[in-house]
């Protein structure tokens, strides 16, 4: 069973407006499987900022559905309202969660749509309509350039593959799919058996609470382990490999990724193990040459404290809590997108890959 992670529901058929983003609230797994409906725009911002939606390619369908939820009022009857109100919700948006550039892209090409639409005397209905159809075109390409993932992916699954994940880049990390893990999925409905060892991702277990429940459900074989435990896996032969998503990649090829990928990277290295990223060319930011210029996240320090609800350390020890890391492209094999697998040198990999028609 694959779970839809979030999507756009229409409060009646035939119209896509007025709506709400149904999404799984993953911060309830893997206990249960639960959903939320959420109709304003504040209500988004926490979903995004909680964790409730999380993954570079699900917050950026968020981000377009947001919009969708900005602009729907009646009220706003004027395609000047329109407008205003895209802008002020991208903008609120923005601020959610600085790391993954997905957030940024959707939400700029939402208000490219609008900035683009007909001209001054076009109606406010046909504008919503434009944007709806805009967040729409997202989620779709979402699925079709994930499932092209997992194809372009196959030759990094050759002999018989024992893989080692981080955090989570399935099907809960993006519409449907998944990035890192898009290729074991394919290779399994092919009926080629995928080994795969799932590092627990401390302070919020993504890979415990989400990597290891949705590949349970996928009928994949799945070992979970503690996050200290991944260099004695290497070094015991019971992985052959490493496969990762991307929150951010910047020019030359560094990029972004749950904190510990990083340490995971320097030890693949170590034991002569291939270090492969997945995600979506909407994932790169040419803007940024390296990884120095990521901003990165700091979450609060109760999550390490604290964590689910339960004290792990002393109160008022000083704590520091960046939720990701960069990893130099040095350490990387290779990165995969939608369009194939690139290969260093990453600078001209990577501006090859972006000179094609954008999605």
């Amino acid at each position: 069973m694959r779970v839809k992670t979030l999507e756009w529901k229409p409060d009646a058929p035939g119209a896509a407006l007025p709506g709400c983003v149904r999404m799984v609230d993953q911060t309830r797994l893997p206990e249960r499987l639960e959903y939320l409906e959420i109709r304003e725009v504040p209500e988004l911002w926490a979903a995004i900022r909680e964790l409730k939606v999380r993954g570079a390619p699900a917050i950026g369908v968020a981000a377009g559905f947001g919009i969708l939820l900005a602009v729907q009022q009646p009220a706003l009857d004027t395609v000047q309202a329109v407008l205003r109100s895209v802008e002020e919700a991208a903008a609120f948006l923005a601020g959610s969660r600085p790391t993954a550039v997905n957030l940024f892209w959707a939400l700029e090409r939402m208000r490219r749509a609008a900035r683009t639409w007909g001209g001054a005397d076009a109606s406010a209905s046909g504008l919503k309509a434009r944007l709806a159809g805009e967040a729409f075109a997202i989620i779709e390409e979402d699925g079709n350039i994930c499932r092209a993932i997992g194809e372009q992916g196959q030759p990094c699954l050759d002999g018989n593959p024992s893989v080692l994940t981080h955090c989570n880049a399935g099907g809960l990390a993006a519409s449907e799919y998944g990035t890192a893990l898009a290729p074991i999925y394919t290779a399994a409905e092919r009926g080629k058996s995928v080994r795969v060892f799932a590092d627990e991702t401390r302070p919020l277990l993504q890979g415990a609470r989400l990597t290891a429940w949705e590949l349970m459900q996928a009928g994949v074989d799945v070992t979970l382990i503690c996050d200290d435990m991944a260099g004695y896996a290497m070094k015991k032969g019971l992985v052959d490999r490493v496969f990762v998503g991307a929150d951010r990649i910047a020019a030359n090829g560094d990029f972004a990724n749950k904190i510990g990928t990083y340490s995971l990277a320097v030890m693949a290295r170590a034991h002569g193990l291939p270090f492969y990223v997945f995600a979506p060319r909407s994932t790169i930011d040419p803007a940024l040459p390296s990884g120095e210029g990521i901003p990165i996240e700091e979450r609060g320090a109760g999550e390490i404290t604290c964590g689910f609800g339960r004290r792990t350390a002393p109160e008022g020890v000083r704590v520091w809590a960046p939720a990701f890391d960069v990893t130099p492209a040095r350490l990387v094999t290779a990165i995969v997108c939608e369009r194939g697998i690139l290969r260093p040198p990453y600078d001209s990999a990577i501006s090859k890959a972006l000179a094609d028609d954008n999605p």
